[in-house]
């Protein structure tokens, strides 16, 4: 299957290709008129947008490896390939990219074609100590695919975009191999003519692959129950430095810890997953949605605690502040809004959907509109603003504008003072940044019957030049908050590099431990995503071979 968005080898390409810069598609990106007047609703914005620039006068740093004769059919190191694979999406990502920073360009990308390709790029990189990053669509937002570790004789950039086909059905476990580099929209197409789905839908899935989910433990389209990619998983395939690791295909095991577990969320630090066999479900046919206002945001929050330990699993239930509410055009008047949605693949829903509501009104909720998909307005209101929120951001960083987002999840007994402390106190830390008054909004984007996952957006005035760090200052005092309220650091945002501190934190020793040895075994040159994760030391050389670690008592 051919990956029509993937950008050619030049600097120019049709206006659908992928932006090397931002997010998304290039028709897609908002123009400077229209950067110019979203900032004009910001006051102190700057009054005209940063320049995009062009690939061709980026300065990219020299190349310093060359692909050995087998592989230089897979590898480029065209200036818009190693430019658009030298960061994530991350805000500070956009900031440096449109400031023509691209000093942590990788030297090469290499697009494996098979599974063999994969191990046998592996295999050179540790013999030519050469750090290798795997990279699904580069949606990363938090530093996973940007490379910042040790000195390295060079860097590739490892494109699994090429392995992108649904390999097998099994229908009657309702099951599909499928290789990683899928992205969303071919793993659904290629699912479609069996009545089947994934159901993954996060809000990258446009621009994100199969291995990029399973990788970060990404959080998807249900808002209740089966919430993460690790929910999905039958059995991974993983391509180490030190051999194939493939589970079972099993519908569970009490067998020792689980080996898919070791993999899912591991960042691409321990092994390259090259395929996944995964649990998938008949295409919904009922569907229904509503929405539901509510004048206090605690009773709203209250509202959404019954709802989670109701048993009803609805598939949405996003619960917006007012001031998100304001953002999304859903409400203005200062409301809270709840976003209900409920499917089947087998029966009517408006049952169900009657029940979740009873369970709103008791707790102050007053139903806007709702019924069978398509009725809802606001809902639909919502999902246009969700999907189309990532290209705003970018369009406001041009305008310098100090705007994005974090997550987490906490238990409800934790709910309330979290969501009061990081307002009020990130709305201090804010000031006191960027000198300006700004907003800071939550949404829940997933619950459980013991807690929420609250997601913040932040949005002030920047200084132009110096936004990411303002930003970097906003986050690390977000992260702090989070540490000292109990938090995880990220529901499903993953670690990468950005959330390195917070996990440090976060995690226990004994874990750290035994993830340091981990590593050590599966990549004994150190060369996958260095800095994920845990630190390796400097690497050492005995006979000519790289090892990660002199030390083998150190870890991150």
């Amino acid at each position: 299957m051919t990956d029509s968005s993937t950008p050619g080898p030049s600097g120019s390409g049709s206006p659908t290709d992928r932006s090397w810069w931002g997010w998304g598609t290039v028709d897609q990106a908002l123009s400077d008129a229209e950067c110019t007047a979203l900032g004009k609703l910001i006051p102190g914005a700057a009054d005209t947008p940063l320049p995009v620039p062009d690939v061709p006068a980026l300065a990219l740093p020299k190349v310093r490896v060359r692909p050995p004769s087998a592989l230089a059919p897979l590898m480029s190191s065209a200036p818009r390939d190693r430019a658009s694979h030298t960061y994530g999406k991350a805000y500070r990502d956009v900031l440096r990219a449109l400031a023509g920073d691209v000093s942590a360009a990788p030297d090469q990308v290499v697009r494996p074609r098979t599974e063999q390709h994969v191990i046998d790029v592996l295999d050179w990189a540790a013999e030519a100590d050469v750090a290798v990053v795997p990279y699904g669509a580069g949606s990363s937002v938090v530093g996973g695919v940007e490379y910042r570790a040790d000195a390295r004789h060079g860097v590739v950039s490892l494109d699994l975009s090429a392995l992108d086909q649904v390999l097998e059905i099994d229908r009657v476990s309702r099951a599909a191999r499928i290789q990683a580099g899928a992205l969303g929209p071919d793993l659904e197409a290629q699912l479609r003519p069996y009545g089947l789905t994934l159901r993954h839908f996060p809000q990258s899935f446009e621009f994100s692959t199969l291995g990029g989910w399973l990788a970060t433990r990404a959080g998807g389209h249900y808002a209740t129950l089966f919430t993460h990619i690790d929910d999905l998983v039958e059995s991974l395939r993983v391509v180490t430095p030190v051999g194939i690791n493939e589970s079972l295909r099993l519908p569970g095991s009490g067998a020792g810890p689980s080996p898919d577990r070791l993999f899912l969320g591991s960042e691409g630090t321990l092994g390259v997953i090259t395929e996944a066999w995964m649990r998938l479900q008949e295409r919904p046919r009922h569907k229904a949605s509503a929405t539901v206002v509510f004048d206090d945001f605690h009773a709203a929050v209250e509202a959404v605690r019954a709802v989670s330990q109701s048993g009803l699993h609805p598939a949405n239930c996003r619960l917006l502040d007012p001031g998100e509410a304001a953002l999304a055009g859903v409400a203005q008047d200062g409301e809270s809004v709840l976003v209900l949605g409920v499917e089947s693949a087998h029966a009517p829903v408006d049952a169900r959907l009657t029940e979740l509501l009873a369970l709103a009104r008791d707790h102050g909720g007053t139903p806007m509109s709702g019924g069978p998909d398509g009725g809802d307005t606001a809902a639909r209101t919502w999902r246009s603003a969700f999907l189309r929120m990532p290209y705003l951001r970018d369009a406001l960083a041009r305008m310098s504008v100090v705007t994005e987002t974090f997550e987490t999840a906490c238990t409800w007994d934790r709910a309330p003072e979290l969501y009061e402390t990081v307002r009020g106190r990130l709305t201090e830390v804010v000031r006191e940044v960027t000198g300006a008054v700004g907003t800071v909004n939550c949404r829940f984007t997933h619950v459980y019957a013991d807690g929420p996952a609250p997601y913040f957006t932040v949005i002030a005035p920047g200084r132009r030049g110096a936004e990411v760090a303002m930003w970097d200052e906003i986050k690390s005092a977000a992260m702090d908050l989070l540490h000292d309220l109990g938090a995880t650091v990220t529901h499903h945002h993953a670690v990468g590099r950005d959330h390195r501190p917070g996990y440090d934190r976060q995690r226990p020793e004994p874990f750290a431990l035994a993830l340091g040895a981990a590593k050590r075994a599966l990549d004994p040159a150190g060369i996958l995503n260095p800095g994920v994760l845990i630190d390796p030391t400097a690497p050492a050389f005995n006979d000519s071979k790289p090892a990660a670690f002199s030390d083998p008592t150190t870890v991150g």
